[in-house]
């Protein structure tokens, strides 16, 4: 059905898991101050509740946790089965703050709620009909709560992931993925890019008080040359074109491994390290008052 997340979520739940998985720390330490600095410059307050959409591995949910306390409720939400099964028996671990976790295609199910917050790292962009996500997520949402959404800017301002793009594609025959038999992850990364886009979508879900805040800074995309390229080579557009081109991609993936590895060469630090420049939004909007919100 046009418009569904089916394909995405098979996606989640299997190839792209074990990507995930493989490349943990890049996707959570390497990107981290793209959500930290949102929640740094405005923490939640205790005993608060917040709902986590597209918590993925869950580490942005335990912040959240820690911010609103014994008191509060952080709750994380991810189609991905595995994800959410990871970060549970990882929060089994945890003392006092404990977050929880269930799973959920945030474009259709129910979210429980209502929550004073919802929180997005990078979860947002892949919905098959991002306004019957956003939409969902603000019926969650109490009158007046807030939305905080960290999506990618531009192609051309994250160089780490579209030099990338273009060097694969210039070795690798593209693949319509909707050609394809094989699943993938929706949109993409830079579905969210445009600020006009983001800010009209979010006053069609009926939402107020938008504003984007823009964050540039540089993140590692791998230790060494050679982590980078296969970080590259298995997730993001790189990654997608090499594997919906089934095995003409890997027939060329060593030469896809030598060029992205010169590619990354600019990037690497005294220590080896790859790090690249980065800019991405925090987006934040409030429910806004319904007709039916009033007469309750």
């Amino acid at each position: 059905m046009a418009g569904d997340n089916d394909g995405a979520i098979e996606a989640w739940n299997t190839v792209l898991f074990e990507k995930f998985v493989r490349f943990r720390r890049i996707v959570t330490d390497g990107f981290a101050e793209h959500g930290a600095r949102p929640l740094r410059e405005r923490p939640y307050s205790a005993g608060e509740s917040v709902l986590d959409v597209g918590c993925g591995f869950g580490d942005a949910t335990l912040v959240i946790a820690e911010q609103v306390g014994t008191s509060g409720r952080a709750i994380g939400v991810d189609c991905g089965a595995g994800f959410i099964q990871l970060a549970e028996r990882e929060a089994q671990e945890l003392a006092l703050i404990r977050p929880s976790y269930f799973v959920a295609d945030a474009q259709r199910d129910e979210l429980g709620g209502p929550y004073d917050h919802a929180f997005a790292r990078f979860g947002t962009m892949f919905f098959a009909s991002p306004l019957a996500a956003l939409r969902n997520v603000r019926k969650s949402l109490r009158t007046g709560g807030e939305l905080t959404m960290v999506v990618w800017r531009r192609r051309e301002d994250n160089p780490w992931v579209y030099e990338a793009e273009r060097a694969v594609r210039s070795i690798v025959p593209v693949v319509d993925p909707e050609a394809s038999a094989q699943v993938h992850c929706g949109p993409g990364p830079f579905s969210m890019a445009g600020a006009d886009l983001v800010s009209d979508l979010l006053k069609a879900a009926e939402f107020t008080d938008i504003s984007l805040t823009r964050t540039d800074c540089d993140i590692c995309v791998g230790q060494n040359t050679d982590e980078a390229a296969e970080f590259a080579m298995a997730l993001g557009p790189a990654g997608e074109i090499i594997r919906l081109a089934g095995s003409e991609g890997e027939r060329l993936r060593p030469q896809v491994s030598a060029g992205l590895r010169r590619l990354f060469e600019q990037y690497r630090r005294a220590d080896g390290s790859i790090w690249a420049s980065s800019s991405s939004w925090a987006v934040r909007a409030r429910r806004k008052s319904s007709a039916a919100d009033l007469s309750t």
